[in-house]
């Protein structure tokens, strides 16, 4: 039987391939302002980060002020590329369908685009009355709200809970919160997460056996 009463799960990179998709735009966007960076800078320093703290890092390559209409410029244009590209990572629908514990999702992104990644990639039913955003408390990783929230409003206690990340942000969030967490490596390409996190994976079939 599981010590884990409760999985909590990271969205973008653990339960849907969005994270190159995202990243790209940004990438794009960013080389529109003269940064002349690439996907692997962009996974490297944006992947994981809420979207003002990518913004900061676009004005300090630029060294220039960036206008806050490039949120809504990248929100627009993923949007477009993930209805486009959107697909659930590998083996993870599977994974949900054999867990006999509750389950939950709880990301950095605003809900909406939670949603409707969930919706593009088949998984949205698994979560629709479970689904938690930093957005709405206003507070982001490495800050572990989100992850007490979720605990909270699923009725367990940090201990009695395992979130699942794929960045090194997330995974010190579910540290600061007093949670096991365990870091999903398949997209770590700067391999932080070994160091950091409870325990680490590559695919969801061997995440299974390991819950």
């Amino acid at each position: 039987m599981s010590k884990y009463k409760c999985i909590i799960f990271d969205c973008d990179g653990v339960l849907v391939d969005s994270e190159p998709i995202s990243i790209q735009v940004l990438v794009d966007i960013a080389n529109s302002y003269g940064t002349n960076i690439d996907l692997a800078y962009g996974m490297k320093h944006f992947k994981g980060s809420f979207f003002e703290s990518c913004k900061k890092k676009i004005s300090e390559l630029t060294e220039t002020e960036i206008p806050d209409t490039i949120e809504e410029e990248y929100r627009r244009k993923s949007f477009e590329a993930f209805k486009a590209n959107m697909k659930a990572v590998e083996g993870v629908e599977d994974l949900i369908k054999n867990l006999s514990i509750p389950f939950c999702v709880a990301s950095s992104g605003p809900e909406d685009k939670i949603r409707l990644n969930l919706g593009l990639s088949g998984l949205i039913s698994y979560f629709e009355n479970n689904i938690f955003s930093c957005y709405a408390i206003k507070k982001w990783k490495p800050d572990p709200a989100v992850f007490l929230w979720a605990a909270e409003t699923m009725g367990f206690k940090p201990h009695e809970c395992l979130v699942i990340e794929d960045s090194l942000s997330g995974v010190s969030a579910a540290k600061n919160g007093g949670f096991d967490v365990f870091g999903f490596t398949a997209h770590d390409y700067n391999n932080e997460l070994k160091s950091e996190a409870t325990k680490t994976f590559k695919s969801m079939p061997q995440l299974l056996d390991m819950i």
